[in-house]
C-alpha cells in the first residue's frame, strides 16, 4: 500500500539571535511534514504492516526534503527526530506503525549514518494540532547542545481519518549551549550514545 498523501509542507527556522546575543553561525532547523490518509481509521485491523511500508516510504521522502531546505548535504546533518499525529478516528498505534518498524533505515540513508535512536513522539488531535519533534544528535544520544525539540502544525490537518507525519533535522545543536556534558568534538560514535 502507497501512502495517500493530500499535503507536504516544508519548514525551515533560523535563529540569528537568542538571549540578545548573536549567534554566528546561525542555528537552523528543518521539518518536512506529510499529512496522509489513514487507511485504517475508524477500524480496529491487528496487522500494521501497510502502515509501516508507509513508513518506510516517508523515510525516504521527508528527510530528502528537509535536507535540501536546509542547503547542506545530508551527512552534515547533526540531529534528527520525528513525530506524528494521528486523527480522531484513528489510534496512536498506528502513529507508531509509521514511525518505528521502517521509517528509520531510510532516514539514515539520507543522511549517510546516524547510530542514536531517532527521538519520537506520537499524539492524537484535531485540525492544527501542533507536534513537538524531539531532536537529539544523530550519532550520539548523549551530547546534551543537541536536546532539542522543533515545534510545527498544520492548521488543516490531520482531518479525522488522516495522520500528520513529521521529521526534523538541524546542522547544529542550541544556539549557545553551556549546560555542559558530552560535546560533539567528543563523540566515540561507536554505540549511538556516546
Amino acid at each position: 500500500m502507497s501512502a495517500e498523501i493530500r499535503r507536504i509542507i516544508t519548514i525551515v527556522e533560523e535563529t540569528l539571535i537568542e538571549g540578545g546575543r548573536p549567534v554566528d553561525p546561525p542555528t537552523r532547523r528543518a521539518a518536512a511534514v506529510a499529512v496522509i490518509r489513514n487507511p485504517y481509521a475508524g477500524a480496529y485491523v491487528e496487522d500494521l504492516s501497510a502502515l509501516s511500508d508507509i513508513g518506510e516510504a516517508l523515510g525516504d521522502i521527508l528527510p530528502k526534503r528537509a535536507v535540501a531546505a536546509l542547503g547542506i548535504p545530508g551527512n552534515r546533518v547533526e540531529s534528527f527526530g520525528k513525530a506524528a499525529a494521528v486523527g480522531a478516528d484513528g489510534e496512536l498505534e498506528h502513529a507508531a506503525a509509521i514511525l518505528h518498524p521502517k521509517l528509520g533505515a531510510p532516514f539514515r540513508d539520507v543522511l549517510g549514518k546516524g547510530a542514536a535512536l531517532i527521538p519520537s513522539s506520537k499524539k492524537r488531535g484535531g485540525l492544527g494540532v501542533p507536534l513537538d519533534i524531539p531532536l537529539g544528535h544523530k550519532d550520539a544520544a548523549r551530547v546534551r547542545s543537541h536536546f532539542d525539540g522543533m515545534e510545527v502544525r498544520v492548521p488543516d490537518a490531520p482531518r479525522a481519518d488522516e495522520i500528520v507525519v513529521a521529521i526534523a533535522v538541524t546542522d547544529s545543536g542550541r544556539p549557545h549551549p553551556r549546560v555542559g556534558g558530552l560535546t560533539k568534538d567528543r563523540i566515540a560514535g561507536k554505540d549511538g550514545v556516546g
